[in-house]
């Protein structure tokens, strides 16, 4: 599940998964990091209150620009030539020039989108409030389909032929066809499953409550392996070989072997860590409770730097 704000007595509360962040878990509107793109060159991080997002250079963490996007962007992808931001309170979705990240484009989605895959052609966009997925052109956003996704879908990704969502109330993904957007089957996995991620074979799934991560098998959903990896289990990336998992009540993440799902190390971080992504040789981490994001050596896990996003 996503950040749903709430705003009583003009106190913001933030919900996940169920559990009250709170506003006192940060010290100011613009610290909170949330999702994360490579662009090949680039680390581009959404701002969650701050309605930015930063551009860091993967090599040494520099910070190359910072730009306005919607209110309170939450998922980013690459397309291979631009920058795709969802914006949760605004029900956009803004398209950024990756090179000099220019503004190329504002598009209307679903309510309160947040999770965003590009399929190589498409854009594809979870909208948690109106349960539906939208379908974008990715050369000129233009609406293809929004398709039904009942149980708030929160994330997705692309296995190559079919588009994987996370559905939180229902404690399943969801999994369509990339070409039409047909349903191809629902298949369960833990108590408010909130990452998801593609490892060339199988599907992975965090659940935020029941402290594991699943592994399904791509082509017909079927349950390869229910991990335990304790905490609140949140963002998952893989690397190649090995699958990377958020603790966003332990300020961590997990590294487990992509074959048979065994815990090769635990790693501090920032406070409650929500995304995690691949530079092809480094894990970012984003930080719901920090400006920074701390870059890991994908080999052993060593920390190799925090890095200011420019919101301080």
């Amino acid at each position: 599940m996503r950040p749903v704000r709430v705003l009583v007595a003009a106190v913001l509360v933030v919900m996940v998964a169920g559990s009250v962040l709170g506003a006192a878990c940060v010290g100011s509107r613009s610290e909170a990091t949330w999702g994360m793109a490579f662009d090949g060159t680039h680390i581009w991080v959404a701002i969650l209150w701050d309605d930015t997002v930063a551009k860091l250079r993967a090599s040494d963490g520099s910070l190359a620009g910072r730009y306005s996007v919607g209110e309170e962007p939450t998922g980013v992808a690459f397309d291979g030539e631009n920058i795709w931001v969802t914006n949760w309170n605004d029900n956009t979705l803004t398209e950024l020039r990756a090179s000099d990240g220019s503004l190329l484009g504002t598009y209307s989605v679903g309510s309160a989108p947040d999770g965003i895959t590009f399929d190589g052609v498409h854009i594809w966009v979870a909208n948690w409030s109106d349960c539906t997925v939208t379908k974008l052109t990715a050369s000129d956003g233009s609406l293809v389909g929004t398709y039904a996704v009942s149980g708030s879908p929160g994330e997705v990704a692309f296995d190559g032929s079919s588009i994987w969502v996370t559905a939180d109330r229902t404690n399943s993904v969801v999994k369509l066809n990339a070409s039409d957007g047909a349903l191809v089957g629902t298949y369960a996995v833990g108590v408010r499953p909130n990452g998801i991620t593609f490892d060339g074979a199988n599907i992975w799934v965090t659940n935020y409550l029941s402290g594991t991560v699943t592994k399904l098998s791509a082509s017909d959903g079927t349950l390869i392996g229910t991990y335990d990896v304790g905490g609140k289990p949140k963002g998952v990336a893989f690397d190649g070989t090995n699958v990377w998992v958020t603790d966003y009540s332990g300020g961590r993440v997990i590294k487990l072997s992509a074959s048979d799902g065994s815990r090769l190390g635990t790693y501090r971080v920032g406070p409650h860590p929500i995304a995690v992504a691949f530079d092809g040789t480094d894990i970012w981490v984003s930080s719901y409770g920090s400006s920074n994001v701390t870059k890991l050596d994908a080999s052993d896990g060593s920390t190799l730097g925090t890095y200011d996003t420019g919101t301080t």
